[in-house]
């Protein structure tokens, strides 16, 4: 990358601001344009009729943000589980946060990663929770149901989809954007949305980093010529992924 050129973050805040901290200790340059925010859903009423309707349930934890929310409900260290599970590292990590140190973590950070833990290999009978936000992919329900499980979720959060000026690309590439970091198939839509009036410049020169195999095969689908997946959805696995790469030859 030439100087002057930056890195486009896409997470909502404070992930976002937080990144580019981190960014710019490590020496790159980095804009942030989130395009949700977080507010809560579910109420603690209905966490506390899961929790006493299921008993030493397993829980799962898809992201960050559903542990801070689900935190905000009801203190994550009294509810009773026999496992708990997080989908990454970043949603491990707030789990120990709040007091959760035995949590089990998929070598794939994605739903298929979970679904091939040896602890949900036989569940006939299983009552599982996974907490997650509105919405999203329901393969881990899915598969666990077709094992015997009984599933239910805990929506901790929403998202809310924010408005973006129709020049928002414009100003990207203004501002020489030159790679965008994506962590949901839902970002890369919105993002490749945004980029329909511009010119190719998005699909066959930008790099898109993405954060899984799924979101990969999505980009590629959507005409992106250069995606490189990062296996993760950390920030250190995003960093660690440009260090590798060398993108910024000038720092």
């Amino acid at each position: 990358m030439v100087a002057n050129s930056c890195l486009l973050i896409t997470r909502p805040e404070p992930q976002a601001s937080q990144l580019a901290s981190k960014l710019s200790s490590a020496g790159y340059r980095a804009i942030c344009q989130p395009l949700f925010t977080y507010e809560s859903k579910d109420k603690i009423s209905h966490l506390q009729s899961l929790l006493s309707s299921n008993n030493q349930p397993i829980l799962i934890f898809v992201s960050k943000a559903a542990v801070d929310f689900a935190e905000q409900t009801l203190p994550i260290n009294q509810w009773s589980a026999s496992h708990c599970i997080a989908v990454g590292t970043a949603t491990r990590d707030a789990l120990n946060s709040y007091g959760v140190q035995q949590v089990i973590t998929p070598e794939y950070h994605d739903s298929e990663g979970i679904l091939a833990l040896p602890e949900l290999s036989h569940i006939d009978g299983q009552s599982i929770i996974i907490v997650r936000g509105n919405g999203g992919r329901e393969l881990i329900a899915q598969q666990l149901s077709e094992r015997g499980a009984t599933v239910t979720y805990f929506e901790s959060y929403q998202r809310k989809w924010l408005t973006l000026p129709k020049d928002t690309a414009s100003n990207w590439l203004e501002q020489q954007v030159k790679a965008i970091w994506i962590t949901s198939n839902a970002i890369l839509e919105s993002v490749v949305q945004l980029t329909e009036d511009n010119d190719n410049y998005w699909q066959n020169t930008c790099l898109w980093f993405v954060a899984s195999e799924r979101i990969a095969t999505n980009a590629k689908q959507l005409g992106l010529k250069h995606v490189v997946c990062t296996h993760g959805a950390s920030d250190t696995v995003f960093i660690n992924a440009l260090n590798k790469l060398e993108l910024i030859n000038d720092r």
